[in-house]
């Protein structure tokens, strides 16, 4: 009863000084609009907030009437680089509201080049008809069927014209393509040893650490999961383009594509023993040294020691 008398004197009381809700809301207004309505103002922020946010300021509509600015409106450069943030997705609904900025060509061409970065029909003279919007769609479409079917994808891709029928055409696109599916790939890879070839020469590891080398080429070309004949030609094409792609440290360290072919599968082995939670008695430093230098005897102990701090410290080669 107290509480209730207590809360309606309050609220006579915030009415007697003016704060009620239409009366304050009433002078807030009045009190901006006064604001607005200095000579000047206008000119002080703009010069305080520089002509480009003068102008997004202008153009922009009441909060009432509209929630966003029309970039239409807009210098085009500044429309085309807040679209350019915009995945495929929601660059199709603005065209719904801004349908020639929203279908500009460039912007769908970054799209399809930072999603596909090698096609062959970047090279080409465009067809009649031609659009990037269009042929984002085909790519999607065409991942889509490789990563359900690897040869009707790559024979979709070559039916519309955007990859040319070649062995290194189709190395660099699955090089430079992150959309599809690591175990098809693989199983495509194993079928295709004409593509894998000439994917293994694309990569460059030059001046790389041999662990880390050995992990970007298995982040492009996945492992299989169990050891086998595939598993051996991987890591003997790797042996023989790390050691293509550094000469100097070859002859340096006295190694052969053989002996680093050694060297990566002690790598492999070590990996497995040391993150696998089914190994309890884990591989020492002074056993993987002992154990790699008995099969290959030119390596040094300080370059092996050095391996295995690698794969302890940073984990698998293949994960």
């Amino acid at each position: 009863m107290g509480q209730g008398l207590w809360r309606v004197a309050r609220s006579q009381q915030l009415q007697h000084q003016g704060y009620s809700g239409p009366g304050y809301l009433t002078r807030e207004h009045g009190r901006r609009m006064a604001t607005n309505s200095v000579p000047g103002t206008s000119h002080r922020k703009q010069a305080q907030g520089g002509i480009d946010i003068y102008h997004l300021l202008k153009t922009r509509k009441s909060k009432e009437q509209e929630g966003f600015i029309n970039l239409e409106m807009l210098p085009p450069e500044l429309s085309f680089t807040i679209l350019s943030y915009l995945n495929a997705t929601d660059l199709c609904l603005a065209s719904c509201v801004w349908q020639d900025l929203a279908n500009d060509e460039l912007l769908w061409q970054g799209l399809c080049k930072s999603t596909w970065g090698h096609c062959s029909i970047y090279n080409k003279n465009p067809p009649l008809g031609f659009s990037f919007r269009k042929l984002y769609m085909q790519l999607d479409e065409g991942s889509l069927t490789f990563n359900a079917n690897p040869d009707e994808g790559v024979n979709y891709f070559m039916a519309k014209g955007i990859l040319d029928d070649s062995p290194k055409e189709i190395a660099k696109f699955i090089f430079c393509t992150r959309t599809l599916n690591w175990k098809k790939l693989r199983i495509y890879l194993d079928e295709r040893r004409d593509v894998l070839d000439d994917l293994v020469t694309l990569h460059n590891f030059r001046n790389q650490f041999l662990p880390n080398a050995l992990r970007e080429f298995f982040r492009h070309i996945h492992a299989p999961e169990e050891r086998g004949e595939y598993l051996e030609t991987l890591i003997t094409k790797f042996s023989h383009r790390f050691c293509a792609c550094n000469p100097d440290l070859m002859r340096e360290l006295g190694l052969s594509p053989d002996a680093v072919y050694v060297l990566c599968y002690s790598l492999i082995l070590l990996s497995i023993d040391l993150t696998s939670p089914h190994v309890k008695n884990k591989m020492s430093k002074r056993e993987f040294i002992r154990n790699t230098r008995r099969a290959a005897q030119n390596i040094s102990e300080d370059f092996v020691g050095h391996l295995y701090d690698n794969i302890y410290l940073i984990g698998h080669v293949a994960a």
